[in-house]
């Protein structure tokens, strides 16, 4: 795995696919000695410096301790100074101590939130590389808590790893060479298998609660996603009067997590009491063998209760260390499973070194177009049709004949299984991505906007546009005029999803959204669906407009609409079964002319804008966008 660059560029998870502990660690290393930062690498040395300084400070207290313990206990006259001096290394001992530990954690602070947002980011960026298929298979709520988890998990590994269990360990080495270097070997082997089967129990009984972990962790996330899922669609939920059958789906879950977290609680008393026990065991055992000692001479008073300050000094982190390593556990699990978010293999990849997409005219041709979301249901089926560049081409047909799937795969968003998308003779296969979907406007008839203000929501279709051009696309799309009658104009909240909008308020603003990205290319899919009628009839002038001095595709619902296009296809089954302009397949009567009459009779030909109406609207708009 990569880990290089900085925050703005993405960065590769791929092939390295997450296994274990051990490889959930070694995933995270590389962002804690990045090949591009040479000043982050200098605090990681400083810190693993600052560290061994601590420790070695902290080993050298017990015996200080000791030399000042046998001047009082001897009976014999201590020089003052040197008592007072031994005091004094004993004070600047625990001093260093814990200024070299402060001292690490200050030059290490930066690595660790340096890692933690870039890794945010990456996994961040590559969720937006996904598949449309990936994330229609996903929920959000549930993909939002896998990433929290995972960020939480890495601050919670970088923070203990280095405060408790690397410092932890050096000490362990440390005392246990001290141990047998001024006494018997036995006092080093006494403490090793108390430390020792304090780790195997700790572990042992760790893994086995895992598995009620992952339970709760299971039943919260599946809590979440529920209830961002109920609320999300509140107005669902009211109409159908569902509140008690949403209480109850989110009672469901948390019930299962309320079994969980009892297991997990209950299974906790019976590690900690396994601990308590190991302690006690080994410290009293290591503390009768350092009595014996004293009293056949073989070890003074001082060393007696230095033998016992390394031990307490040992104990009291092991004692934290059972909660450490069951949250790394845990961490290392969430980490884990954020990990393989960002392992999950794109779908929709650009050509090695794929050139930006170069319009000239906006062509569009569909040629031998084929696609399936799955294998055993084709959606498509030898598609061949053309935008002439400057032309108006509609699509109609019923409900799941495939129509907002050509808009999908025109963006790109699935790749075709057979033939070939071309824009100006290029396959946009091998174009990139991103300026193919910078060359292509859509208004989509479903219309999500951002939670944020009425102004960002058309800014977002060039973010960098000036107050002035939002202003202007606001006015084009007939959105102006009720913006100004709120009482915070264009800073006026949307809400979630834009529920604070009409769908009609919603659409104009997705107009404007897209007239603003100023795009050689114009998708409408059914675009002015939400509009009332006096208010439909001017945009579609305007809209028509634009379609004369770029490529449009429309796909169309209310036939009225689509009456001047240049060429008229009609989907049904994934296949086009005729094509024609709008008098030509009336003439024919056929499948459209079927459908025209259907629709005449439910009075739908009142819907049809007036030839000319809005000729000077659609005259500003037209110079409003860019020419190809």
């Amino acid at each position: 795995m990569s880990g290089q660059g900085g925050a703005g560029k993405p960065l590769s998870f791929a092939g390295k696919a997450v296994k274990g502990d051990l490889g959930t660690l070694a995933t995270l290393l590389p962002y804690l000695w990045p090949r591009d930062r040479g000043d982050l690498r200098l605090r990681v040395v400083a810190a693993i410096a600052c560290l061994a300084i601590a420790k070695a400070a902290a080993v050298s207290v017990p015996y200080f301790y000791k030399q000042a313990v046998d001047m009082l206990t001897n009976d014999v006259d201590a020089v003052l100074t040197a008592l007072v001096a031994i005091l004094l290394f004993y004070g600047l001992a625990r001093m260093a101590d814990r200024i070299f530990l402060e001292l690490r954690e200050f030059f290490f602070a930066r690595v660790a939130q340096r890692a933690m947002r870039v890794i945010a980011l990456s996994t961040f960026r590559h969720l937006h590389r996904l598949s449309l298929r990936f994330h229609l298979d996903r929920q959000t709520g549930g993909l939002s808590r896998v990433i929290e988890r995972g960020v939480k998990g890495i601050e919670f590994v970088l923070s203990f790893m280095l405060l408790n269990i690397v410092p932890t360990i050096i000490e362990i080495i440390l005392v246990a060479v001290v141990l047998w270097a001024l006494f018997d070997v036995w006092y080093t082997l006494v403490t090793l298998a108390a430390i020792g089967a304090y780790v195997a129990h700790t572990m042992l009984v760790t893994e086995w609660r895992l598995k009620f972990r992952r339970e709760m962790n299971h039943s919260d996330q599946a809590a979440n996603t529920k209830a961002i899922d109920s609320l999300l669609n509140f107005e669902t939920v009211k109409y159908f009067s569902n509140e008690g059958h949403e209480a109850s789906r989110f009672d469901d879950a948390l019930r299962r997590y309320e079994t969980a977290s009892v297991k997990n609680k209950t299974s906790l008393s019976l590690l900690n009491i396994g601990q308590a026990a190991i302690i006690a065991i080994g410290l009293t055992v290591i503390m009768m063998m350092a009595a014996i000692d004293v009293r056949a001479g073989v070890m003074t008073v001082g060393d007696f209760v230095m033998v016992n300050a390394y031990l307490i000094q040992l104990y009291l982190p092991l004692n934290f260390l059972g909660f450490v390593y069951r949250e790394i556990k845990q961490s290392l699990t969430d980490m884990e499973a954020m990990f393989r978010l960002v392992d999950e293999p794109l779908e929709v990849v650009d050509a090695a070194s794929a050139p930006a997409l170069e319009v000239t005219g906006g062509r569009i041709v569909f040629r031998d177009v084929s696609f399936h979301y799955r294998p055993d249901r084709p959606i498509l089926k030898d598609i061949s049709f053309e935008v002439p560049a400057g032309r108006t081409v509609a699509i109609v047909g019923p409900s799941g004949a495939g129509k907002s799937t050509l808009s999908r795969l025109l963006f790109r968003f699935y790749d075709i299984a057979g033939g070939a998308i071309e824009i100006d003779g290029q396959d946009i296969r091998q174009v990139s991505q991103d300026s193919l979907r910078q060359a292509i406007g859509i208004v989509p008839q479903d219309t999500v906007l951002f939670n944020d203000t009425i102004h960002y929501n058309i800014a977002y279709g060039q973010p960098s546009a000036s107050p002035a051009e939002v202003e202007q696309a606001a006015r084009l799309a007939r959105i102006h005029d009720f913006v100004m009658a709120q009482p915070d104009g264009y800073q006026t909240m949307v809400g979630e999803r834009g529920l604070k909008l009409s769908g009609g308020e919603k659409q104009r603003v997705s107009i404007a959204r897209t007239l603003l990205k100023k795009p050689a290319i114009f998708l409408f899919d059914e675009a002015t669906s939400a509009l009332d009628s006096r208010t439909e009839r001017a945009i579609q002038d305007s809209l028509r407009e634009v379609s004369a001095r770029h490529s449009t595709l429309v796909i169309a619902h209310r036939l009225s609409t689509i009456v001047d296009a240049d060429e008229i296809l009609v989907l049904d089954h994934g296949a086009i079964v005729e094509r024609g302009h709008h008098g030509a397949l009336l003439a024919a009567d056929g499948v459209y002319a079927a459908m025209w009459r259907r629709q005449q009779e439910r009075g739908d030909e009142a819907l049809s804008p007036p030839a000319g109406a809005m000729a000077a609207l659609g005259a500003a708009l037209g110079a409003a966008a860019p020419s190809p």
